[in-house]
């Protein structure tokens, strides 16, 4: 993998995990706390200056409620793969009423 493919990975998740903290209210420490790491490499990671563990990058996921296809969004180029993954993520911009009701719409197209 490139220098700048990494990069790029790192930019992206690190926006991701920034912006679901934010939106968590949860402060750089806080999450540093909850995952056992130093707020040092949380700052490193939202800023992109930092690769992330498979293990960490799952325990992060976990503890901001960050589905995967958010993760991945801006990183996947297949067509078909995007077309999901874009869908998920407008999905988890959704309220949680919303949420549902899309979910019981799916299931009603899924039981035809």
């Amino acid at each position: 993998m490139s220098v700048n493919v990494k990069s790029n990975i790192d930019s992206s998740i690190g926006k991701i995990f920034k912006t679901y903290r934010k939106k968590s209210h949860l402060t750089q420490d806080k999450v540093a706390e909850k995952l056992k790491i130093s707020e040092k490499y949380i700052s490193r990671l939202e800023n992109g200056n930092s690769g992330i563990k498979l293990e960490t990058l799952v325990n992060y996921m976990n503890v901001l409620g960050v589905p995967p296809n958010v993760v991945f969004n801006d990183l996947i180029t297949n067509d078909e793969v995007k077309f999901q993954t874009d869908l998920s993520y407008k999905i988890s911009l959704l309220t949680d009423d919303k949420v549902k009701f899309i979910n019981k719409v799916v299931d009603e197209l899924v039981s035809l």
